[in-house]
Order: C-alpha cells, then sequence, then structure tokens
C-alpha cells in the first residue's frame, strides 16, 4: 500500500538524518550551508515545537502517544471518506509523530538540525517538516476542495 511506503520512507529519512547529526556532529555546533541563511545547527529538544516545555519529556510523550493514538484511530476509521490528498496528509503527520516519539523514546530528548536563521530562530527536524505539511494539505483540502463538493 502507498502509505506503508511513504510513512516508512518519510520515517527513514528523518531517522537516519538524526542519526546522522547525532553522530557527527556535538551539541551546539553548527555548520553553515548558505551563508547566513540556512545552517545546519545540532539541538536536543527535550519540550516540543518552539522549545515549548522544556523538560517535560514525561507528559510530551504521553500526549504524543494519545496524538499518535487518534490520528491512526481517524486514519484508519475514515479511510475510505477521506481524499487522496487528505490520506497523503495523515500519513505525514503520523510519520513525522512517530519519527518524533522514537527520539523521545530512545534519546530522551529529539534531535533537531534545520536552522534557517534568515527566516526565524526555530531550529526543526525533518518529522516537523512531514507534520507542517501535512497540515497545510489538510488546510488547502478543506478550504479549496470540500468547498467545491459543497457548491455542486
Amino acid at each position: 500500500m502507498i502509505y506503508i511506503f511513504l510513512f516508512l520512507i518519510l520515517l527513514i529519512i528523518d531517522q537516519y538524518s538524526k542519526f546522522i547529526v547525532d553522530r557527527t556532529l556535538s551539541v551546539g555546533e553548527t555548520i553553515p550551508i548558505i551563508e547566513n541563511f540556512f545552517n545546519l545547527t545540532y539541538v536536543q529538544n527535550r519540550g516540543v515545537a518552539f522549545g515549548l516545555f522544556q523538560g517535560k519529556i514525561d507528559i510530551v510523550s504521553i500526549l504524543a502517544v494519545i496524538a499518535i493514538g487518534l490520528i491512526l484511530f481517524y486514519f484508519c476509521k475514515n479511510f475510505k471518506k477521506i481524499s487522496f490528498l487528505e490520506r497523503i496528509a495523515y500519513t505525514m503527520i503520523f510519520s513525522g509523530a512517530v519519527g518524533n516519539m522514537i527520539d523521545r523514546i530512545f534519546r530522551a530528548y529529539v534531535v533537531d538540525m534545520l536552522d534557517f536563521r534568515g527566516i526565524w530562530s526555530f531550529i526543526f527536524n525533518f518529522a516537523d517538516v512531514w507534520i507542517n505539511i501535512g497540515v497545510v494539505l489538510i488546510i488547502v483540502e478543506h478550504i479549496f476542495f470540500n468547498r467545491k463538493k459543497r457548491v455542486k
């Protein structure tokens, strides 16, 4: 099934990138890729997005497990009702959530490395990218495609 394949590919990209960063960089080390815009910076995030809830890994992990379960339940229950785009979106969100949960379980922190200093000060990882793309796809689906269904 395409969704399982997509899930595995996204999870492998996320986990492999974190493995490489964890093995080759020291915490806080930065490698400029595009001067004054994009860097690889190794950060150990012990909270959630944007550094919120730092040091509360137990609470964050419990909430993440609940979120993963709810996403999987919704996806399986509504699989035939939701569009192809939504299926891709939920697969991406699920993959990102699982990728970060793997870090929390096996490292007790999430490895972040994507540092776009030219845009903002937050550092994130591929799992975060997958989650955000998934959310954007769901919003696009509901704004542009569900609207057309209601008009008919």
